[in-house]
């Protein structure tokens, strides 16, 4: 029934999209970020979601070595597919970082991994818990992604790479574009990639039981693909949580539209295990 002022009473969810610009001490430059925020909401038509009591889970969703924040509003039905489980998901704008601190550029990996979770924690009203954290991307994002959860296994309780550049100890010996020497430039200088922190398969290599489950994902048509392998059977080795979803496909939005979907239904939301 409506209540005194004419209003139906809220009984679930719709989301609200929250475009944040905002100045970055990391960077020392202002910068933006997408957020996708659970809204109670009753009388939305045609977007119904739902969610528990409380602060909100959250997935911070990175972008590929060509785009920007607003590329997964764009591209997918991220929005749509969030509804139903009440869940946030932040995607922040990392340039062509690869999510390090660069060399020759600016510092996106303290960014991403100490002040966004603590920039959106003062702005919004997400969940704090490791159990309700999550962390995906595609690409380069997918390569920040992993690299995130492998470094701060404290913070993610699952983590998912869709066709990520996982492998880029050998990616930078062995560029596929002309572009890809001056990103390696920029990011690593002359510094050695190779079992650093900066290294995702070297960082399997001290992975340990706190490694939240990672699912990768790669179109066997893609060009990363073969980078992908190494870091499965590398994860593999480890014995670590892993679910894999390699399948026909290329380095597309196609591929990357339905395969988010699959990565949300795999997320250890409200007590399910991933896997």
């Amino acid at each position: 029934m409506p209540t005194a002022d004419g209003l139906s009473p809220v009984r679930s969810l719709t989301m609200a999209l929250v475009r944040c610009d905002f100045y970055s001490e990391a960077l020392g430059l202002n910068t933006s970020m997408q957020v996708i925020l659970p809204q109670p909401a009753a009388s939305q038509i045609g977007l119904a979601g739902a969610g528990a009591e409380g602060d909100p889970p959250v997935l911070y969703l990175l972008h590929g070595l060509t785009d920007d924040e607003t590329i997964w509003l764009r591209r997918t039905a991220i929005e749509r597919y969030a509804a139903p489980l009440g869940l946030a998901v932040v995607m922040p704008r990392a340039e062509r970082s690869f999510y390090a601190d660069e060399v020759h550029g600016n510092r996106y990996w303290t960014f991403l991994s100490e002040e966004l979770p603590q920039v959106c924690r003062s702005l919004f009203r997400l969940s704090t818990r490791r159990e309700d954290t999550f962390v995906a991307g595609l690409s380069m994002g997918g390569y920040g992604a992993v690299k995130w959860a492998l470094r701060r296994p404290d913070r993610f309780a699952a983590a998912a790479s869709l066709s990520g550049a996982l492998n880029v100890a050998h990616r930078r010996d062995h560029p596929t574009r002309p572009v890809d020497a001056a990103v390696w430039h920029t990011v690593w200088g002359d510094r050695q990639v190779p079992d650093t922190d900066d290294d995702t398969v070297a960082l399997l290599g001290t992975a340990g039981p706190d490694t939240p489950p990672l699912y990768v994902a790669c179109g066997t048509e893609d060009f990363l693909y073969e980078d992908n392998l190494t870091f499965v059977e590398a994860a593999r080795a480890r014995g670590l949580p892993l679910t894999v979803d390699f399948s026909p496909g290329d380095h597309d939005w196609a591929y990357w539209d339905a395969k988010i979907s699959d990565v949300l239904a795999w997320l250890p939301l409200g007590g399910r295990a991933g896997g």
